[in-house]
Formats: C-alpha cells, structure tokens, sequence
C-alpha cells in the first residue's frame, strides 16, 4: 500500500501538546476514524491507526449495502483525557482540523473520549457534525442523521448502543474461533486488560456466552477471580473511563499488580484498552491460546511473531473490532435500524462471516489471521478502485 494522502502534526499555542491527522486514503472523497486522546500518542501511533481504519472500511464492503466504505484516516492529541486542560484542547484541536472535517475527514470516539464530549466539542468548534464530510454521499441528509440520532439513543441494561455495537462485534470474532476449534463457551476463561466501552461491552457478551471472565485491569490494576467475575456488577461500578470502584468488589475477587492480566490463567486475552500493550518483553508472560486484538494495534510485530512461534494465534484488530465503525455506517446510510436486536443480529452475522472468511484464508495459505486479513484487503481495494476510482 501507498504512503498517506496526508500527515500533519499541529501544536497547540497555549499548552505546546500535539495533535495529529493522517489521511491514509479517500474513496468517493472522504475517509472515516476516529479521534484518540491519550498521554504519550505520536504521529507514527496515528499513521498505523489510519492505514487500519482503510482496512477496516475495506473489510466491510458489500456490494449490495447501502453502505459504501470510506477511506481511513485517523486523529490523535497527545493528552491525558484526564487533564483539566483536555476540553479546551480537544476544541482548539477540531477548530485547526475543521477544513478536513468539514471536507474530508469523518470522525468520533475513540480512546480517552466520547462521542458526547466529542460532539459538544465539535459544536464549539463551530462544525455542524464530526461527520459532516459524508453528508454530500447520502440520499437524505435529513432522514440519515435522524436514524443515527435514534440509534444513539438506544440504551440495553442502563448502556447505549453505540458502547455495545463494538463489543458485540469483539465477542462474536472470539465465539466464531472457538466454534472452529470445537472449543465449548463453558469452562473457556477470559482475561481483559480495559473495561471502557470495548472492554465492558466484550466483557458482557462474552460472559453472556456463557464464558468465564477470570480477570479484567484498569489503570489501578488487575481484578481477577478464578471462580469468576461478576461483570455486570463491575460495569456498574466502573466511573467514564473504565475504572472500577475497589469498594464494590465481593469478597472472592482479588486486587492484583496491573502487568498481571497478562498472565492470568484464561484460554482468551483481550486487550481492549491502550495500543502497544503487549511487546516483546511481556508476551512471555501468556498462557492464553488465543490474543484478541479489541484495542487497536496492542501487539507488537515482533510481540505477535514471538506468540506465534510459541502456539498462541493473534486476531487482529482490523477485523476483530471492525464493528463499531460498521456499525455508525449501517445505521447512517440505512441497512439497519435504530433497534438493539436488528443492529446486534446484523453485527454479528457480518462479523461472524468475516472472522470466518479470516480463518479459512489464514488455514488455506497457511498463514496468521492478520496476513489473511491483509490478503482480503488486497483483493478488495481494487475492487472499490474500479467502482469509484482512486482518490490519492
């Protein structure tokens, strides 16, 4: 694949933080992903994400949807979401990027920020919508961003649908690999590092599997209990960004060091909160037979190669949590509904058939899942090319 359409690096006037956007590839002449906010994000950080998300859009594309895939792009503030000088940022952040919004470049949540706080933020800025850029592709400005609107309002169990849509996603690529392996959901123990939206709405499909969930860390640490975890109660009690209120924990559940979800003794690893969690160094440390990427980009290349010398399989991130950006399309362009069930049962017949198309590539050339996954995405980016041309 090319170099990026676009690599820019601004500096706030008054705080000195940085901010990024890479625009990794246009079709129909706009791209999709998110905003991140975290402490230490880097341009390189960013570029990674962008080519991911153009993978993503790929993956999904259904010549008979009414949902047409996008180009990637991906944005990024080095800040801790935390810092009382976050908000203001974030608003200074969207003004400078408000020409590629406005033109190009269709964004939302992603780490360290919610739609909530990215949509007033984008308000402030003066933009009429972090989305706005695709506007001009749909038929009916009006009734589409009704029928996001309404999706956004749907609630399941005191969550929004927009926190579910990706989790389901996540849960459904575990439960496709393990119905490949003949692996029952029973006995199968599940460790999580991050419990915000992916972590938590994985974390509730996977136990309402019928899976075990062993262990979950936040940024105070690692929660485990090998009899099993009551997610539904540490959801509750877990503040906006994840973090779990240890006074609410019952008396089997254990506090342990952060670095310890790594080797917690679970047949499935989830890291579903920061990028670069697992590296070279740490990856010894896992027992699991399988790492599923729900964050993005949380393996290192040499982490995965490491892992899959030793026996455990990587699912990559580009497919396993493709479903929240699938998910905002369908519902915006109108291929499902502003209802729970339809949005979870379209989420996951296409998630399951991805993650299975995955699998039957990687067995047939005999290769990981993330170099089958790329061998998909070569042979649909042309296909899009030559339906809507390129746009570099």
């Amino acid at each position: 694949m090319a170099d990026p359409l676009l690599s820019l690096t601004w500096t706030d006037h008054l705080t000195g933080h940085q901010g990024f956007l890479v625009v990794d590839r246009l079709v129909r002449g706009v791209a999709s992903g998110g905003l991140r906010m975290r402490a230490g994000c880097t341009l390189e950080e960013v570029t990674g994400l962008a080519r991911g998300m153009t993978m993503k859009e790929a993956l999904h594309y259904d010549p008979d949807s009414r949902y047409i895939p996008l180009g990637g792009a991906k944005g990024g503030i080095d800040c801790d979401p935390r810092d009382p000088e976050a908000y203001p940022l974030l608003v200074r952040y969207l003004r400078a990027m408000r020409p590629h919004i406005e033109n190009m470049w269709t964004t939302g949540e992603d780490l360290g920020l919610t739609q909530d706080l990215v949509d007033r933020a984008a308000a402030e800025a003066g933009l009429v919508s972090s989305i706005q850029a695709v506007y001009p592709l749909l038929d009916d400005e009006a009734e589409a961003r009704r029928r996001l609107r309404d999706a956004f309002a749907v609630e399941v169990d005191g969550i929004g649908l927009d926190e579910l849509a990706g989790g389901c996603g996540v849960a459904e690529a575990v439960l496709t690999t393990l119905d490949r392996a003949g692996v029952p959901y029973a006995g199968t123990r599940v460790a999580l590092q991050g419990l915000g939206t992916m972590g938590g709405a994985t974390a509730r499909f996977l136990a309402r599997a019928g899976l075990t969930v062993v262990a979950v860390a936040d940024i105070k640490g690692t929660i485990a209990n090998p009899a099993g975890l009551d997610v539904e109660a540490l959801l509750t009690a877990r503040d906006a960004h994840g973090t779990v209120d240890r006074s609410r924990l019952r008396p089997g559940d254990r506090e342990l060091p952060g670095e310890d979800w790594l080797s917690a003794d679970a047949d499935v690893l989830v890291p579903a909160a920061v990028s670069y969690a697992i590296d070279a160094g740490n990856q010894e440390r896992i027992t699991a037979r399988w790492v599923v990427e729900a964050a993005n980009m949380p393996v290192r290349p040499e982490a995965e190669r490491l892992l899959t010398e030793r026996g455990v399989t990587v699912l990559p991130d580009v497919v396993v949590n493709s479903g929240t950006n699938a998910w905002w399309w369908w519902s915006l362009f109108g291929d499902i509904g502003a209802d729970a069930e339809e949005a979870f049962t379209h989420i996951r017949r296409s998630m399951r058939a991805l993650a299975e198309r995955m699998l039957v590539r990687a067995q047939a050339d005999g290769t990981t899942p993330r170099a089958a996954a790329h061998a998909i995405v070569a042979d649909r980016l042309p296909e899009l090319a030559d339906r809507f041309g390129w746009y570099r």
